[in-house]
């Protein structure tokens, strides 16, 4: 389930009947006890925090989450060094710091974890593999460009959140300077429509079941458009139009379905 993905703030929860992990902490928290009940989440049974970066729109409502919850917070040594000097999350995070490895499976409360970093203009920003109960759920936001490291992380999913921020007509159309036009394209920034498509045809297989289209542009891409891109790819490698594989865009400021996996 996503609570929330984009600029505005990244929040995503997996569950089993028995634990659950957030991953990233950009909605806060009074937000999500709200939603909890309406999603049949027990907030109880939510093992960790798993943090891709350090950019504010995934760890505002971190330091809150420490705080309150008292959970700890998986990510890599060089992640957890840039949130101990965030001005958000500084106090609090050290008691709850938990050290993954890049490439390094983990299990947390009966879960695979796997951190593999990919390209962002962060200190260092990650993708997860996750495997629990033989569903492997593989996500990448804020991914400036596709690596072979990310696609084969990505050919073994049976679910994949994958980012498709931008048209590129629209941003390069758009009121955004040179500067930043130029750090959202130039493989550090984010990943356009088209190259989402791309790497949807390079990791497709038969067992991907679905694929849920994350971090959409407000300014510079639409639903629509992101959707339209991403299916053409799927049916193409597919041979089976919409039932090659299910194909969702994850809403920007509020809360998506819950999916059963």
């Amino acid at each position: 389930m996503s609570f929330s993905s984009g600029s505005c703030g990244n929040c995503y929860y997996l569950g089993t009947e028995r634990t659950g992990l957030l991953i990233d902490a950009g909605v806060s928290l009074r937000k999500l006890k709200r939603i909890f009940p309406e999603a049949g989440i027990d907030p109880d049974r939510i093992s960790a925090v798993l943090v891709t970066h350090e950019h504010l729109d995934h760890i505002r409502f971190l330091g809150s989450f420490c705080k309150r919850m008292c959970l700890p917070v998986y990510t890599t040594k060089t992640i957890h060094d840039a949130l101990a000097v965030h001005s958000f999350t500084a106090p609090v995070i050290t008691p709850c710091r938990r050290v993954l490895e890049a490439d390094c499976p983990d299990v947390i409360d009966g879960m695979e974890v796997t951190p593999f970093v990919v390209p962002h203009d962060a200190k260092e920003t990650v993708g997860y593999s996750i495997l629990a109960e033989g569903h492997r759920f593989v996500i990448m936001t804020d991914i400036g460009k596709m690596t072979d490291e990310a696609l084969a992380y990505a050919s073994q999913a049976d679910t994949l959140v994958i980012e498709s921020n931008y048209d590129v007509d629209m941003l390069l159309g758009g009121s955004y300077t040179y500067e930043l036009k130029m750090r959202i394209m130039q493989g550090s920034g984010h990943l356009s429509n088209d190259e989402c498509a791309s790497a949807l045809r390079r990791v497709w297989h038969s067992g991907l079941k679905n694929v849920f289209l994350c971090h959409l542009s407000a300014n510079n891409n639409t639903p629509d458009s992101a959707y339209r891109a991403s299916f053409e790819s799927l049916a193409l490698v597919s041979g089976k139009g919409a039932a090659g594989a299910a194909l969702h865009c994850l809403p920007r400021e509020t809360p998506s379905e819950m999916f059963l996996l």
